[in-house]
């Protein structure tokens, strides 16, 4: 590239996207941009199912030893191991952002050094995270877990720390492989790890009778098996640049790379701990055991369905970060346009299905009669729910791609602590609502949340975010470096 023209931004000349006139162009470019999407978020959305089935299957083994057994595996993966897995997977998140932004502008050999920076960061916080494990038994006696409960759980986290460090180191990977579009090695690796799991699982707790000794041993070794397989695949070169080996240069710079990753951890956290908040405040209605269930049974088929939201989030967060690390705001632009179509249409079916079957489905979640009532009355606010929650999951991705985390954490701040939380107790306990006065503060902290969220994605200039992906990258630590033939991404 010649000098005088390396400070003209490369943006509308280099979009991948051009210019659409009429329905027939549209629908061209939207089939060709949803398949970049699902190239992305088919092998994502399966390898969270099997990552999900990992753990739901130690609990389908821990409910053939017993009662309390169950309870125990159920509060500690629901709370203790939920609340870490969150802040983790939120600082994790940061690499979205800085690996998918680097990608782009070609500053590949960055994304190597972002996801040691990463390990550091993550690890130290998981370092801080384990006296939740050590201090279990004592934590959930406090939320109101019966001792024998409390106490079984409490042992059992003990025993999950290891768990808690794979987290650590496996989420990163994660991160760094999406950004380069390179996801199907970690849906090979989860298949191997799930149907050993489940083998393992039945040989262990079962057959051999160690009991949730077993169960850990088992949940610890397969993350720890997903671990090091995705660690092998870093290190053995199969990410070419990306991965230039250890560095001492990701010691330098952590200050901006800490403070994107705690803000990303804000905008997941918040959201958890608004969904546990829920359930605690459920307990305290007149009839507290049918009130939980039928919130856990909507919040399940909830969470289900955002686990192919979720596939969409990073699909998006990639797509964005890339294109505008590469200075084409057009395609980014346009990215944002299909997967918030695509996730209002998905969830648009399943709200459909669930009012179908409104009278059919609760059966297959609980036993209860008053809970399936309970249920059923709660499947139209559940399926407004579904619709909020895909785009919004859409939306969160497209806020990670773009590096917009601080700005969407406040907003989180507002929407729940302002607006959904006062509102769901007002309505459930002053007006005598109950669970369905809970519910409508989530739907109103949601629509809010969407509602800012779409406010300032019309108000965004992409070329303007194009052009600020440099300062960025450097800004977290980052450089914009030469290419091999001599060409400077310049913005």
């Amino acid at each position: 590239m010649e000098n005088g023209k390396q400070d003209q931004p490369l943006l509308i000349t280099g979009d991948s996207v051009v210019k659409i006139n009429g329905v027939r162009d549209f629908c061209k470019e939207f089939y060709m941009e949803s398949k970049k999407l699902w190239y992305l978020a088919g092998p994502a959305i399966f390898t969270s199912l099997c990552q999900y089935t990992i753990g739901a299957t130690t609990q389908l083994f821990a409910g053939q030893l017993g009662t309390i057994e169950l309870a125990a595996v159920s509060v500690e993966n629901s709370v203790i191991a939920a609340f870490s897995y969150s802040i983790l997977f939120g600082m994790g998140s940061a690499l979205e952002t800085l690996c998918g932004l680097a990608y782009g502008a070609g500053s590949i050999k960055m994304l190597g050094i972002y996801l040691q920076r990463s390990w550091i960061v993550l690890n130290t916080t998981a370092l801080a995270l384990t006296f939740t494990y050590i201090f279990g038994a004592s934590i959930l006696r406090m939320l109101g877990q019966t001792p024998a409960i409390a106490t079984t759980a409490g042992a059992f986290a003990i025993w999950m720390i290891p768990q808690l460090f794979a987290y650590a180191t496996v989420i990163p990977i994660a991160k760094f492989l999406q950004a380069q579009s390179n996801i199907m090695p970690m849906a090979y690796i989860a298949v191997v790890a799930v149907v050993s799991h489940v083998f393992l699982s039945w040989l262990l707790m079962l057959k051999l009778g160690w009991g949730l000794a077993g169960a850990a041993v088992v949940l610890d070794g397969s993350w720890w098996f997903i671990t090091l397989a995705q660690i092998m695949y870093v290190l053995w070169g199969s990410c070419g640049e990306a991965w230039s080996g250890f560095l001492w240069k990701a010691f330098s710079n952590l200050k901006g790379f800490i403070h994107i990753s705690f803000t990303t951890a804000l905008l997941f956290c918040l959201e958890t701990a608004y969904f546990m908040a829920l359930v605690l405040f459920a307990g305290y209605f007149e009839n507290p055991e049918a009130s939980v269930d039928a919130l856990s049974v909507c919040l399940n088929i909830l969470g289900w369905v955002g686990t192919v939201s979720l596939g969409l989030n990073i699909a998006v967060s990639v797509r964005v970060s890339n294109e505008l690390g590469y200075g084409r705001p057009r395609a980014a632009r346009f990215s944002v346009i299909v997967v918030l179509l695509t996730s209002l249409l998905i969830g648009l079916l399943s709200t459909m299905v669930l009012l179908v079957y409104k009278n059919q489905y609760p059966v297959y979640f609980t036993s209860n009669p008053e809970v399936m009532q309970l249920v059923e009355e709660l499947t139209l606010l559940l399926g407004i729910s579904i619709i909020i929650k895909s785009a919004q999951i859409a939306l969160f991705g497209v806020a990670i791609g773009a590096g917009w985390q601080t700005v969407v954490a406040y907003m989180n701040i507002g929407s729940y602590l302002i607006v959904g939380i006062p509102l769901g107790l007002l309505l459930g306990f002053k007006y005598d609502m109950g669970v369905k006065g809970i519910w409508y503060g989530m739907v109103s902290g949601m629509c809010t949340q969407c509602f800012l969220l779409l406010i300032m994605l019309s108000r965004t200039n992409w070329n303007d975010e194009a052009n600020a992906t440099e300062d960025r990258i450097k800004h977290w630590g980052g450089d914009i470096l030469v290419k091999e033939d001599d060409e400077k991404i310049v913005y």
